[in-house]
């Protein structure tokens, strides 16, 4: 499906034509799905944007067949957002308020596929609650898999369990292993600003890897690679909505580093594709890079490519600055270069991006030109 730009398109075009090419790129996954239960922790998220909406739609445009029925669990730390207020009411959707820190609530669900996705990303946020990220990426999902565990021998088992790692896993890796495949062993700070995520997820995927071999359970992991899109709140601190931030509120970019780190940037439809396909068909214990190869581009660049898209829907003639951070730490342990090799998922899963950045790009601003106030909470 190809997903087209036009003169007139509106934010609601574009989550439309997302949910759309997602569906159409999962048909057999979402078949396989028909009838089950899937719980999404943190699905209140900027991945669960998608990953709800993902399933929901499936169920609407596939009339007679059996349904998906859809749990978020979610702590709701920062507020229930309002596309999720507005399909709350949804049958084939439930919102339960858990802290994925705490044991499970009691349910008669049986859940037959998990996605963890309860988790601090941002690193603005991440070390604000450092706590909290280490618990959510840790005990969180050793009562999730213990769950899995308790399920093994049941009529209805856990069939599928995806966690949710990162490729901050990596580190900061030498020139030798750019780009970088799931082998690499990384360059990791243990004790740094950034350690309370990177270090919980690398034990969150030693944590998988054992209740996969060790009792047998369906448990892949992802390695996110600088995922972007509609979904993500605009004061979330990444870098491509902090610059769109700066354009609509109509000053100039900044950058507060020199401009030459380099990144590859995946559109959020082609990362969810990916996330399902792991789900669905990835091998227990085995992680799996979800991102682009290319093109991998400095700061700078991104910040350039901003600015133009700006002009051309949004009128905008500011320019890109460069300003120190007054957060001593801000850049501490912030890699060099971020680039996946993506073969293992494309010859396993069948993970096949096709969203190039350009066209991406102009769907985020689109979006956000819609949404600014409405993910500002």
């Amino acid at each position: 499906m190809n997903m087209k730009i036009t003169e007139n398109i509106r934010a609601a075009d574009v989550v439309q034509q997302d949910l759309e090419y997602i569906v159409n790129n999962l048909k057999e996954e979402f078949k396989q799905l028909a009838g089950k239960n899937i719980l999404i922790t943190g699905g209140a998220g900027f991945l669960g944007y998608y990953l709800v909406k993902a399933l929901l739609h499936r169920n609407r445009s596939s009339e007679g067949d059996q349904k998906i029925h859809v749990v978020i669990y979610d702590n709701f730390m920062r507020g229930v957002p309002g596309w999720l207020k507005e399909i709350k009411h949804d049958p084939h959707l439930d919102l339960v308020k858990h802290d994925i820190t705490n044991p499970l609530p009691d349910t008669e669900i049986p859940f037959h596929y998990i996605i963890h996705a309860a988790s601090i990303a941002s690193p603005i946020y991440y070390r604000k609650y450092p706590l909290e990220t280490m618990d959510a990426n840790v005990n969180g999902l050793r009562y999730l898999l213990e769950y899995a565990k308790s399920r093994k021998d049941s009529e209805e088992p856990v069939e599928g369990f995806l966690f949710y790692s990162t490729s901050e896993i990596y580190g900061d890796p030498d020139a030798a292993n750019i780009p970088t495949p799931e082998t690499y062993r990384g360059n990791v700070s243990c004790t740094g600003p950034r350690a309370c995520y990177d270090e919980s997820k690398r034990f969150g995927e030693t944590l998988c890897v054992t209740f996969a071999e060790e009792f047998d359970l369906p448990v892949s992991i992802a390695r996110p690679f600088n995922n972007y899109g509609p979904g993500l709140k605009i004061t979330d601190r990444r870098v491509i909505s902090d610059f769109i931030r700066d354009v609509l509120e109509g000053r100039d970019i900044v950058m507060h580093s020199d401009g030459s780190p380099t990144r590859t940037f995946c559109y959020i439809s082609d990362a969810i594709t990916g996330y399902f396909k792991i789900l669905m068909n990835g091998q227990p214990g085995e992680p799996y890079n979800i991102g682009v190869s290319e093109p991998e581009i400095s700061m700078k660049e991104l910040a350039n490519k901003i600015v133009d898209i700006a002009g051309t829907y949004h009128g905008y003639q500011g320019k890109v600055i460069h300003k120190e951070s007054e957060d001593q730490q801000y850049l501490v342990d912030n890699p060099n270069r971020r680039c996946p090799v993506i073969t293992k998922a494309r010859t396993e899963i069948g993970y096949n991006p096709s969203i190039g950045l350009e066209e991406g790009l102009i769907r985020n601003f689109i979006w956000y030109m819609e949404n600014q106030k409405a993910v500002e909470a």
